[in-house]
């Protein structure tokens, strides 16, 4: 048996990492980039900084700053065009999740046409678009080292999986200064949705030896410094860390895939829109509870990989701790149940037998240890509540 390990060409990792995007232009062969991100990054001066690098070394550029948070069809249509009208040969993805799943929809629509529906999983997407150089500033979603892509199909209310070789980027600049002015409430959320790429990759009926690895050093890191990241915002190392830790976690997931805390969370999220990350972390727990039967051995590597449990810990002490600490974490970093985020329990109850479609329509619930019926992911949001 083999196994195909897909990464960007170039990884760039460390503190200033985000100033070197003129020579990664240069090696790429590029040299008329467009800037996608959202206007939050404009707001906070960080897009202007890669300006002015891109200008020092006499790159012209252009902005297009209109993505939006969970993005959708219809948000990523006026960036398509911009890419259709323009003359540019590279795409810059500087932000969050949403701005680089944008900008990896937008390379591949921009180039090809057609509607987001037409990528959609289980099509394999390996039409190359324009190069994409993804710049993240949140330690989460490990974007900048996926094949994969999150669009909202606003109409049908799905959250639609997108997958292929076309989104992978061809760089990526893990610049962890970037992630210094993100507030608690991110921090938290996408900390823990970087800590559930990790624990699913190695989980995953999917997982290799290579996922393993960066699965594990993912989970090393993340497990000790999520909270110090979300209590002191201002901790370089944490900082650093969570960074790498989530860089690592989008790699071993990019190689074995996704489990069932994502296959249920992408239909909350598109139902209710609930951050991605917040809707992990309110799974995570739940999720883990209902698989530690049929991956015990697994479950208990990753109690011990986040320092919830000792190697000398029976398997089984070491799961009971594991299911502890998610609580825990997610006590402590205050994320709120459906209940207290605001969805309207009526709604929430009929939408169930739904949203169970959708989630095993998605995929990612066949690639976990334990794979549920639709009944029972019925009775699992019927938990979650």
């Amino acid at each position: 048996m083999t196994n195909r390990i897909v990464l960007p060409r170039i990884m760039q990792t460390g503190a200033g990492a985000s100033k070197e995007i003129p020579q990664i232009l240069a090696t790429l062969g590029c040299s008329r980039p467009l800037i996608i991100t959202d206007k939050m990054m404009v707001e906070l001066g960080y897009v202007r900084r890669i300006e002015e690098v891109l200008e020092a070394n006499g790159i012209l550029s252009d902005v297009f700053a209109d993505t939006v948070p969970e993005p959708t069809s219809a948000s990523i249509t006026a960036g398509v065009e911009r890419v259709r009208a323009g003359d540019f040969d590279s795409i810059i993805a500087l932000g969050g999740g949403s701005p680089i799943d944008s900008a990896k929809a937008i390379g591949i629509l921009g180039k090809f046409g057609g509607d987001m529906r037409d990528y959609k999983f289980p099509r394999d997407v390996c039409e190359e678009g324009l190069p994409l150089i993804a710049i993240p500033t949140t330690a989460g979603t490990g974007s900048e080292a996926t094949r994969f892509t999150i669009i909202t199909d606003e109409i049908r209310d799905e959250k639609m999986l997108c997958v292929g070789l076309g989104f992978m980027p061809v760089a990526a600049l893990i610049d962890y200064e970037l992630t210094m002015s993100v507030p608690p409430r991110v921090t938290a959320d996408t900390g823990i949705d970087a800590l559930t790429h990790a624990m699913e990759a190695y989980v995953s009926q999917k997982a290799n030896p290579y996922s393993d690895g960066q699965a594990q050093a993912a989970m090393k890191l993340i497990g000790p410094n999520l909270r110090t990241a979300y209590h002191e915002p201002e901790n370089r190392p944490a900082r650093e860390a969570m960074m790498l830790g989530s860089t690592l976690a989008g790699i071993a997931f990019s190689n074995a895939s996704v489990a069932l805390v994502h296959g249920m969370s992408r239909p909350i999220g598109a139902a209710f829109h609930v951050p991605h990350g917040l809707s992990n972390a309110m799974l995570l727990p739940t999720v883990t509870e209902f698989s530690i039967p049929a991956a015990a051995e697994r479950y208990a590597d990753c109690a011990r990989a986040i320092g919830a449990a000792c190697e000398k810990d029976s398997t089984e002490v070491a799961n009971a701790k594991l299911l502890d600490e998610l609580t825990a974490l997610n006590n402590e970093l205050q994320v709120p149940s459906p209940a207290q985020f605001g969805i309207d329990k009526a709604i929430f109850f009929d939408l169930m037998p739904t949203m169970a479609e959708q989630a095993l329509a998605s995929g990612s619930p066949g690639n976990n240890p334990r794979v549920p019926t639709t009944e029972e992911l019925v009775e699992l949001y019927r938990s979650l509540w």
